[in-house]
């Protein structure tokens, strides 16, 4: 495959869509304080890499907003019909088409438990961002490739225009505004990331891990290493890892860790690496800073962005990994098998994009 594929293209649109989308959406914190205003609790409703981005969003509103967080499981909505109080509760609803139906309808349960809702999604004339009480539109563009890149890192920013709007800091402000420069960065000097792209090329088992505000991170890592290449990938929080997988962690194992260059988990992180090392584990170290790479095999190269926006850049060089790492192995990695950007969750909820 010779000319550039679609998720590289749309890899390479990661700076302007992501300026765009803080242009659009941090002028409208004030609608965001209103829509939470008598609640207490944060809940994000999303699936697939929209549920990545959730993820980033309740360790953010968690650990800098100090707003209650959780994931809201669907099912409970579509298929159990469960009657919860929701009436303390702003639930965001996450799907970058806004036409998924298990979404949609989970939002509907949600207002009609006493939610309030926030809809994140890249239409705003989808019925998800119609039916919310608030819909913040991302500012993609259109997304052609199955694995979803620009889409994904603009809803990470909106989790990111969320958590100030809840707890507003102008010294994360006006880190924020550098961000989209470092994304751009990330994309230069695609030759460093040659000896990623060869070690994840090859037939080792691979498992990815990070922990906190990385953790979302991670695990869009392993689905992205999953959807795109055809291989199968485990994604462990670090503590989940420690706690029993780790035991079978040795030779033939390529573990891809993510962290910060900061932040209560830097050191955590590098004490893992050292332990897999140790263990005969081919060690990939995504993001961190210098010790970090250093106690790894492999690097993609170090992130300086602070902790609580790490999780907008240190996707970005994954992404251009894995991009390469298909076609590599003579996959399409816009049409991977199997897959369409039209998901059906199960046979009784139709589902639309991601």
């Amino acid at each position: 495959m010779s000319e550039q594929t679609r998720m590289a293209a749309e890899i390479a649109e990661q700076p302007v869509a992501l300026r765009a989308t803080l242009e659009a959406l941090l002028p409208r914190r004030e609608e965001i304080v209103a829509a939470f205003v008598g609640r207490r609790h944060v809940v994000f409703s999303a699936r697939g890499s929209s549920d990545n981005a959730g993820i980033y969003g309740r360790y953010l509103l968690e650990t800098h907003a100090q707003v209650p967080s959780g994931l809201l499981a669907p099912s409970v909505a579509t298929h159990y019909r469960s009657r919860l109080d929701l009436s303390d509760t702003l639930v965001v609803s996450v799907s970058q088409s806004g036409r998924t139906a298990e979404i949609v309808q989970a939002q509907e349960w949600a207002r009609a438990s006493g939610a309030a809702t926030i809809a994140v999604t890249n239409d705003a004339a989808s019925p998800l961002a119609v039916a919310a009480d608030l819909a913040l539109t991302t500012v993609a563009g259109t997304e052609l490739a199955v694995p979803a890149t620009k889409s994904y890192l603009t809803q990470t920013a909106a989790m990111t225009v969320i958590g100030l709007a809840l707890a507003p800091d102008p010294d994360l402000e006006s880190r924020l505004a550098d961000v989209a420069d470092a994304v751009e960065a990330q994309l230069s000097n695609a030759g460093r990331l040659d000896p990623v792209v060869d070690l994840l090329a090859g037939p080792q088992q691979r498992i990815v891990t990070g922990r906190g505000l990385l953790m979302g991170t991670a695990l869009e890592t392993a689905l992205k290493l999953e959807e795109t290449c055809g291989r199968p990938v485990r994604g462990y929080s670090y503590a989940d890892l420690r706690h029993g997988p780790i035991s079978v962690v040795g030779d033939g194992i390529t573990a891809v860790l993510v962290a910060a260059a900061d932040g209560p988990l830097r050191a955590p992180m590098i004490e893992l690496a050292d332990d897999l090392r140790r263990r005969g584990a081919t060690t990939v170290a995504v993001g961190g800073n210098a010790s970090f790479a250093a106690a790894c095999d492999v690097s993609t190269g170090t992130i300086t962005t602070t902790e609580r926006l790490a999780p907008l850049v240190a996707i970005v060089p994954m992404q251009m990994v894995i991009e390469r790492v298909a076609r590599r192995l003579g996959l399409d990695p816009d049409k991977p098998a199997g897959l369409s950007k039209v998901t059906r969750t199960d046979a009784t909820v139709a589902s639309g994009p991601r």
